[in-house]
Order: structure tokens, then sequence, then C-alpha cells
């Protein structure tokens, strides 16, 4: 008896064989473990041979985007590294990087307060003239307190003083030629050791920076 249509007509059609399908995944989902290569070669021969049947892979293959696994991903499939190793690992470059990134902190914040102290420094050292202008001023008598120019004086140190620059060099303290430069040595009987005895010109530090020297007279032991 011939096969009909819903018309009642014979049907010519040949019958459609079955897709054959192959398993490319990389990773056995039975077992859980990697395959070997010659088990994807056999695979490959087989397909070749029945290329002219349809076959359709079960997931993705190696060069689809997104499914190539990590070599460390494939050691723990194999079983040459284990999960607690591996965590090892990544701790010991996640504290790697921890400490370089804190030493760069350190170094960025170091050389920002450098760059801070020279631009502050460049923009006082025009402000010095004038704070020495005051000193000599008001050693001689100029701005009695209360007046007009000794508030205008003091407005000015609070501002400079702000900034960071603070004076230093006083009569009696130990000379020191690495901030102190002596434009005059007197030779004096009571003392031992070399000291100013009167500050030419106040010095100036802002930080760790000296902005100027201070320029004094130094007795030494006669």
């Amino acid at each position: 008896m011939s096969d009909q249509n819903p018309n009642g007509q014979g049907s010519n059609e040949p019958e459609r064989e079955e897709p054959i399908i192959r398993d490319k995944r990389r990773i056995d989902p039975e077992t859980g473990k990697v395959r070997q290569p010659d088990a994807e070669g056999a695979d490959a021969a087989a397909d070749h041979d029945l290329s002219h049947e349809e076959l359709v892979d079960v997931g993705p293959g190696e060069e689809q985007e997104g499914t190539v696994l990590s070599d460390d991903d494939l050691d723990i499939l194999s079983g040459q590294t284990t999960a607690e190793q591996l965590a090892q690992e990544r701790l010991g470059d996640l504290q790697r990087v921890t400490a370089e990134y804190a030493n760069y902190r350190k170094r960025t914040e170091a050389n920002r307060e450098i760059e801070r102290e020279r631009a502050v420094g460049e923009a006082v050292k025009g402000l010095i003239p004038v704070l020495d202008d005051l000193e000599r001023a008001e050693k001689h008598g100029d701005l009695p307190e209360g007046s007009a120019f000794a508030s205008i004086a003091a407005k000015l140190r609070t501002s400079v003083e702000r900034l960071g620059l603070t004076p230093y060099g006083e009569k009696g303290e130990p000379f020191d030629p690495q901030i102190h430069e002596a434009i005059f040595q007197q030779p004096t009987p009571d003392v031992t050791t070399d000291t100013v005895a009167e500050v030419v010109e106040t010095g100036y530090r802002l930080g760790s920076t000296t902005v100027r020297v201070a320029k004094v007279v130094v007795s030494v032991p006669a």
C-alpha cells in the first residue's frame, strides 16, 4: 500500500535522515574531566567520514568567543593544581599588587608635597624683602604698638605663617653652617663653641625646605 498525502495522492519525497549529534565539549559533562586530544581527533575523523550526513554540535567549539577555559581552570580540572594552591597564588598576587599600590600612593603624596612647597616657596620669595623691611622698621621703633602700620605688619606675618613660612635665627643659638651663613667672625673669650652673636638677616623655612639661610655674626672662641 502506497503512502498517501492528506489529499489522497501518493508521496514521492525521500525520507529525511536524522542528524548525527557529535559532542565537541572539551569538558566531559559526566566525569567533569578534560577530554584528551586523541578523543577529539577521533571525533574529527568520524566527522570527516560522515561528511555527507548532517552533523549537529552539542556545546560550543573552542573557536567560539567566550568559551575558552584558562590554563588555571584546565589545571584544576585535570588535577595538576588544587583549588587551594590556586587560591594561595591569587592571594600572593593580590598582596603584591596591594603593596605596589601603597608604595605608589606614598611616592605620589611625597611628590605632591614637594611640588606644593616649591610653588608656595616661589610665591613667598617676593614677600621676604617686605618682611625684612618690617623687621628693620620694628627695630628702629617705626612700628609702635597699636599703630596702623603695626597692624598691617602683623596681618602680613600671619598670612605667610599660614602658608608655612617660618622665620629662624636667634642670638645665642649654636652656629650651624648648614642653616647659617657667617658674614663675620668675632673672637670672644666667653664662648667655647661657635655661637650666633647677631642675626643680620633672618632665615626662612617652608616645611622641610630652607628658602633663605640666616646671615649671622659668629662669636668664636678667642
